[in-house]
């Protein structure tokens, strides 16, 4: 993608996938013509309403508990650098620069909508902080995800008006100075203008879209070393029969199977008929069923989240028909439908995650895996411990997933004198799903790096080379490339980290 012309209501995953992970300018941002049309009506329409004094929350009100408090038209803008002003009071790590590059890029849509009530000024400079690379600091914590991600979004405002700090060209600066070094000046926040900037759903919306982008290729990562254990440990393709999930037919169970059948086709390593030996353990055999239901989860995140994307979040909203002008006040800004996708998504991964974590056993005990392998993975065990640690340090990341799978969405803690009386923890959410996945990630790499020395073993055993299927080939490949067949005991990290960089590749591209 060369541009992105951006209208508020046609944004979708791949655009802000590109813009993420892309370079300033690459590719570039801007406002389609009808955007900066209905932008311009609202903040007209703000500008009467202070013309013709009337009150309007945020407007001419102060906010939260103070939404009784009359602001004089003398004060409405030091009103707006206020709030962002007084909101930025984020703490924790920043957010990386591509989670930075789609937050800017979605609050911007969100705002190109034209209800905001934004300037038309104030939103290009966001596009041109976008375009030229001044990413502000935004730290992670702080959210209670309504109303909206306020303290976050708070520092992403503070650059724009000269304040905080962002990153210019590798350089973490004050935000005036990252302006002026990218040639851009500050604006001075008008009416509504401070309000709009920090009130939405646009961390959580941001941070999860990411990470659900990352689960659906996770997701087609763990089909793909489950098969690779499968053919290790000898197993059979038999459960993966489409006769049987014709008869179950949830839809990515059924797809799962279909997936595994192609991933396995040509293989040499999995085992017909054996009468005694029929059906393998619940790992191998539940595979469609236990992947497939972890995908409905992502694809619920996926479904939900383009819907987001091109919604309108925050509060007040300006309603312009002819010279009717309404301001409305409501609760878009409430991250209640993202928080409960994100806590089942983050359920899911972190089942993704055991389900490969007990694979990892299967290979590692040769009780379970009928000594078809070796204990432990190594031909000399006693002297040498082989691969025993690896299923502990898997079983350690699929312990902290089981706390991390705590739905925050159920928690709320009232705030702004309970006025703001139940709150959705959807930023919560997202960033416990990011550690979730994170941990996914290292697991299945685990499982890989298990898998592909397994695979070495049973060669070796069988005395003859015997080929893998046409899905799990590459991803043994991709391994060995980077990761030697281990004979004895040696420094193991700098070969796990070789296969984490595989998997991570996986989760953002796709493929090897």
């Amino acid at each position: 993608m060369r541009s992105i012309v951006i209208d508020g209501e046609s944004l979708t995953f791949d655009e802000v996938l590109a813009v993420a992970n892309g370079k300033p300018g690459e590719p570039v941002v801007s406002l389609s013509d009808s955007a900066v049309a209905k932008v311009k009506r609202a903040a007209e329409a703000v500008d009467k309403l202070l013309e013709r004094g009337e009150i309007a929350y945020g407007i001419t009100t102060g906010f939260g508990a103070f939404k009784d408090k009359i602001i004089s038209r003398e004060e409405v803008e030091r009103l707006q650098k206020n709030i962002v002003l007084s909101h930025a009071v984020g703490v924790g790590d920043a957010f990386d620069i591509p989670t930075t590059r789609a937050i800017m890029l979605i609050r911007a849509n969100t705002l190109a909508r034209g209800f905001s009530g934004i300037r038309i000024e104030t939103l290009e400079l966001i596009l041109e902080c976008l375009n030229r690379g001044v990413h502000p600091i935004i730290p992670e914590k702080g959210s209670l995800g309504a109303s909206g991600d306020l303290a976050p979004l708070a520092h992403f405002a503070c650059v724009l008006i000269g304040e905080g700090k962002a990153e210019f060209g590798g350089v973490t600066m004050p935000g005036a100075d990252a302006l002026k070094a990218a040639g851009l000046s500050p604006v001075s926040l008008k009416a509504k203008e401070g309000l709009a900037l920090t009130n939405g759903t646009t961390i959580m919306t941001a941070v999860g879209l990411l990470e659900t982008a990352k689960a659906q290729n996770l997701a087609d990562l763990a089909d793909i070393s489950g098969c690779l254990t499968l053919e290790a440990v000898n197993g059979t393709t038999a459960a993966f029969d489409e006769r049987i999930h014709r008869l179950r037919p949830h839809p990515r169970q059924v797809e799962c199977a279909a997936a595994l059948r192609d991933i396995l086709s040509g293989s040499e390593l999995t085992r017909g008929f054996d009468p005694v030996n029929v059906q393998d353990a619940y790992t191998l055999r539940c595979i469609p069923q236990v992947h497939g239901a972890c995908r409905d989860a992502v694809e619920y995140a996926a479904w939900l989240l383009k819907i987001e994307l091109n919604s309108v979040t925050d509060n007040p909203l300006i309603f312009v028909d002819g010279e009717n002008i309404e301001v409305i006040s409501g609760g878009n800004f409430h991250g209640e439908p993202l928080a409960l996708a994100f806590d089942y998504l983050a359920i899911a991964l972190a089942e993704l995650a055991n389900i490969a974590e007990r694979r990892i056993m299967r290979l590692t005990d040769e009780a379970s895996n009928s000594r078809v392998l070796p204990a432990f993975l190594t031909e000399e065990g006693g002297l040498n411990s082989g691969f025993m640690i690896v299923q502990y340090t898997a079983a350690a990341l699929c312990t902290e997933n089981k706390v991390l799978a705590h739905p925050a969405s159920v928690d709320t803690i009232p705030s702004s004198a309970n006025v703001e009386d139940h709150v959705s923890m959807g930023a919560t959410a997202a960033i416990k799903l990011r550690a979730v996945r994170r941990n996914l990630e290292t697991v299945l790499a685990l499982e890989a790096f298990c898998a592909a020395q397994a695979v070495d073993l049973r060669q070796k055993r069988i005395g003859a080379e015997k080929k893998l299927g046409k899905g799990t080939e590459p991803l043994f490949r991709a391994i060995r490339e980077r990761v030697p067949f281990i004979g004895a005991d040696e420094y193991m990290k700098d070969h796990i980290d070789s296969a984490i960089d595989i998997a991570k590749h996986f989760a953002r591209n796709g493929e090897f």
